[in-house]
């Protein structure tokens, strides 16, 4: 396996996560996970960067039960390793990620994901910020940016310029080798 995280970055991002207000967007995002859910006749989700599982309640919130839901976060360990799903959550997520690993991460998330997964990303600053005094979102880049990595892995199904937490985009995504009959 490809490494995701560096030790030192692990170790700030538990500092940050005791924080009770840190990783709380994908409340913000759990009517249109659930819309997806519904849509998708999605049985298992693996969140990917789960976090406090918010999204769990979230979903619960909106009347959404599923068969597993699949928490993964490295802060986490007891989580376990991220686990194949029909619908992969990555939310909030991938503009924390150290710039040179994001290949990496995104190979990940590709690898566990058999049908369909909803990513958001945000684009500015985080409101949060490292001990070692970064900006906790370490890649504040334009969607310019961010399409042509993702389009490395995944086909773009659907996209929306969001202001759920700032200035952002989500996007409905598909590995690039299925077929849209897979779907």
């Amino acid at each position: 396996m490809k490494e995701t995280i560096s030790a030192d970055y692990l170790r700030q991002q538990k500092i940050l996560h005791r924080d009770v207000n840190y990783g709380v967007a994908s409340i913000a995002f759990g009517p249109i996970v659930a819309d997806i859910v519904r849509r998708a006749h999605v049985q298992t989700l693996c969140d990917y960067g789960a976090g406090k599982q918010r999204l769990l309640n979230a979903l619960r919130k909106e009347g959404v039960e599923l068969t597993d839901y699949l928490p993964y976060d490295p802060v986490f360990p007891e989580y376990g390793p991220p686990q194949s799903a029909d619908l992969v959550c990555c939310i909030d997520v991938l503009e924390h990620i150290e710039p040179e690993l994001l290949q990496n991460v995104l190979f990940d998330l590709a690898s566990v994901m058999p049908k369909l997964g909803f990513f958001s990303i945000h684009m500015g600053p985080a409101g949060k910020f490292l001990e070692d005094g970064r900006n906790a979102h370490l890649i504040q880049k334009p969607t310019s940016w961010w399409l042509p990595n993702l389009c490395l892995h995944f086909e773009i199904l659907q996209m929306q310029i969001h202001q759920v937490m700032g200035s952002g985009f989500w996007a409905i995504v598909k590995k690039k080798s299925q077929t849209i009959s897979e779907i």
